[in-house]
């Protein structure tokens, strides 16, 4: 058994298939479930279930994907010592992002990459719960999280940044006098929103039930760009992190009196020592 062998399981256990692991790996398809037949010779049994549609793991790969996968990571822990010590780092850094919060990352990543060209940083955007369970699973090193401490039971964890969300509308909404709404005022609006797994919505379900006030979405969208052109045309308000907002500087901001949903943004990651890069990565993110 070899560590190639391990990279080939994992990605087509990760990919869901032969010739999509193929392509990630920049190999031939033949070359991958040839790859993967030698080792379920070898280990006496199947990994994989094939069928025309689909693959999935066998109970014996679903016990196997975990050490492979640490074994892997041990390996690239391993180069990555060397490499510090020869005054470099290498490698490779996997980033879960939850969707809404890819900007706070922006200026780490540049300053991070101009002192270390040569590792790759490959960003995966996804829901609350999945960014979780990758990061627990170790499909990546890190993430960046809008939720509370109690749900990162088990993984490590950094607050980074905490802010109250405000509603931004175009400029020629009317709305009650003052400069501040109430969520019961903004229930009352056509709002666009959100899909359920972003940071933003997140924060704003939980600001609603808070408030036990009820309300329905006039649009959902999953972009910030789109959503604030929908509020810049008046077909709706939106409810953005203050700092966020602060960038459509042609919208109307207006504060909310209680309740207000809050922003708190978080790094995660596994418990136990980071690898070098990793190390270096969280130094530059703040």
């Amino acid at each position: 058994m070899d560590l190639r062998q391990m990279q080939f399981v994992v990605a087509v256990a990760e990919e869901g298939g032969f010739s999509a692991a193929a392509r990630r790996l920049h190999v031939v398809q033949s070359a991958v479930s040839g790859t993967v037949r030698v080792l379920e010779r070898e280990l006496g049994v199947k990994l994989f279930h094939r069928t025309t549609h689909r693959v999935s793991l066998t109970p014996a790969g679903e016990a196997f994907l975990p050490a492979a996968r640490a074994t892997l990571q041990a390996a690239e822990q391993a180069r990555a010592a060397v490499d510090v010590l020869k005054g470099e780092l290498r490698g490779q850094i996997k980033v879960g992002v939850m969707q809404g919060l890819y900007a706070g990352l922006h200026e780490a990543l540049a300053s991070f990459h101009e002192q270390h060209p040569s590792v790759v940083v490959k960003l995966r955007q996804a829901q609350a719960e999945d960014i979780r369970q990758a990061v627990r699973d170790g499909t990546v090193d890190l993430a960046l999280v809008a939720l509370d401490r109690e749900q990162q039971r088990g993984l490590e964890t950094r607050l980074l940044s905490q802010e109250e969300l405000v509603l931004i509308t175009a400029p020629t909404r009317r709305l009650p006098k003052g400069r501040s709404v109430t969520l019961a005022e903004v229930a009352t609006l056509p709002l666009v929103d959100f899909p359920v797994g972003w940071a933003i919505r997140y924060s704003v379900d939980r600001a609603f039930r808070a408030a036990l006030v009820e309300r329905t979405t006039t649009f959902e969208v999953n972009d910030v760009l789109a959503a604030t052109d929908l509020v810049r045309h008046d077909l709706g308000v939106c409810i953005l992190p203050e700092s966020l907002a602060a960038r459509f500087p042609d919208l109307a901001v207006r504060r909310f009196t209680a309740h207000a949903p809050t922003w708190k943004v978080m790094v995660v990651r596994p418990r136990g020592e980071a690898s070098p890069a990793v190390a270096a990565l969280l130094r530059h993110i703040k």
